[in-house]
């Protein structure tokens, strides 16, 4: 978030719904635990590359639904009230912010792990 969204998150109040907050927490530590399975995994030379490509893809799918939890509260909370804060403009170009990263995140190629000959 760039400056001036930090400057109106302080003034105005905005900070993420305690429910969302907890939710995406919990998420997180779940998220947590898997990615350490997945370095336990990579010590291990008897786990196939494939295995461990479908752990990194299911942590990111995990983090895919909190961004998406942390974005729908946003959406909710601050986004739709905007208007009566007085800060549209700013908004706006904050989820454009937002939908360049979620595009560049989308276009990245995927890169394999390991190779076998």
């Amino acid at each position: 978030m760039n400056d001036v969204m930090n400057d109106i998150a302080t003034v105005n109040g905005l900070h993420l719904d305690p429910s969302a907050s907890e939710n995406a927490r919990r998420r997180l530590l779940s998220i947590r635990g898997h990615v350490e399975g997945i370095l336990r995994m990579l010590e291990d030379d008897a786990i196939y590359c494939v295995d461990i490509l479908k752990q990194i893809k299911a942590v990111n799918g995990a983090l895919d639904k909190v961004g998406d939890l942390v974005l729908k509260s946003h959406l909710k909370d601050h986004v739709v009230t905007a208007h009566e804060r007085g800060d549209v403009g700013d908004i706006v170009e904050e989820l454009m912010e937002v939908l360049k990263l979620s595009l560049i995140h989308i276009s990245e190629p995927t890169r394999p792990l390991c190779i076998s000959y």
